[in-house]
């Protein structure tokens, strides 16, 4: 494996030390907060001798599977008597720190995290064992102050972090309009601003940002206090799909309760299957759940346009990722990385074709072991 470059090392090293969002949607800090577990289900057997499975996720609507697995109890049907616990995000470094110290097994979160967890680790930590959300990225912005792409120009614009998941994709956006920006200080023919998502929206509403690029549900925040939509990112993408959340699992756990894993996934793919079924339902079941993690539910001028922008998928969209790693070394921040083996589509294959559902593609990055 390449070994990284100064440049990396400062973004990964950057990533660690910010208290702020590195997962695309979401993050307001860096600690987890455990959550309540559900009932389990009388004469239900543990499932690998598991006393439990520790689940994280971010409280945002991109984890929207994780949410509604949580509030509906589909992990902890799949699991049994093995318990589903639960530790909501507010980075994604400390998600990944989290996974790598094992107080969680499983978790939800960006491509930009799993990368650099990847890479920092030299391919030892984690495993990408499945999707679950496309989308909900976009370029809000105010309407007085930029009124065409070409607007956005010497103006400030705001990014969660540096080297998150949106702002390698700003970056990469500013880059091949023939722009420059230096991308650790921002600084450059656009104002890059690192602002935590929590924040923006007040930043904005002062003056003080000219627009951002973000995440739902902070770009529907941004859109109530009179921001307007430039750009949806899913229009950079071909067929409009890219990965904005990944289901990862520690190597070690994966190895060692491929049980467990596959109810987890096969809990993942039945959430979907119900989210598509009862779409309003679901989005309510969503704000329950972010009303008991958060303590603040969504309002209803938020949440629906958020909803609305976002894709559920199974399939992880593997060749999205190996190209937002690509934009990240264009950016500066990454040298090449070495994702061959980031992926491990075994179990969720077998769960899909259990479903008669088509397999998942790893584009060739998948897990030879």
């Amino acid at each position: 494996m390449p070994a990284a470059t100064t440049a990396l090392h400062r973004a990964v090293a950057g990533l660690i030390a910010l208290p702020l969002l590195t997962l695309a949607a979401c993050g307001y800090g860096s600690e987890a907060k455990d959550v309540g577990t559900a009932e389990v289900a009388a004469g239900a057997e543990k499932i690998d001798g598991l006393d439990s499975v520790r689940i994280g996720y971010f409280g945002n609507v991109t984890h929207a599977t994780a949410l509604v697995g949580n509030q509906k109890g589909f992990f902890q049907k799949e699991l049994g008597a093995t318990k589903a616990k639960y530790a909501v995000f507010n980075a994604g470094p400390s998600e990944i720190e989290a996974l790598n110290s094992g107080s969680i097994d499983i978790g939800w979160i960006g491509p930009s995290p799993s990368i650099n967890g990847y890479t920092k680790s030299g391919g030892k930590n984690l495993r990408i064992i499945g999707g679950s959300a496309s989308g909900g990225v976009k370029l809000v912005v105010n309407p007085d102050k930029i009124k065409s792409l070409d607007d956005v120009k010497g103006k400030r614009i705001a990014t969660p972090q540096l080297g998150n998941t949106q702002d390698v994709a700003f970056l990469n956006w500013i880059a091949e309009r023939g722009w420059k920006v230096d991308p650790q200080s921002g600084k450059g023919d656009v104002t890059v601003v690192r602002s935590d998502n929590k924040v923006t929206p007040d930043a904005y509403k002062s003056g003080s940002l000219d627009g951002a690029w973000v995440p739902e549900p902070t770009a529907s925040k941004l859109v109530a206090e009179g921001g307007r939509v430039l750009l949806d990112e899913s229009d950079l993408w071909p067929d409009k799909k890219f990965v904005i959340t990944n289901i990862i699992v520690s190597q070690k756990f994966l190895k060692e309760h491929p049980k467990a894993v596959e109810a987890v996934l096969k809990a993942s793919v039945d959430t979907n299957e119900w989210i598509e079924a009862n779409p309003a339902d679901a989005k309510a079941a969503v704000n329950r759940q972010l009303e008991a993690d958060t303590g603040k539910a969504l309002p209803a001028e938020v949440l629906d346009p958020a909803w609305e922008s976002i894709k559920l998928t199974d399939d992880p969209l593997a060749a999205t990722l190996d190209a937002q790693a690509e934009h990240a070394v264009k950016a500066g921040l990454l040298d090449k990385p070495d994702l061959d083996g980031i992926y491990d589509l075994t179990l969720l294959n077998k769960v899909l074709k259990a479903k008669g559902k088509p397999a998942a593609d790893d584009a060739g990055l998948g897990s030879r072991q």
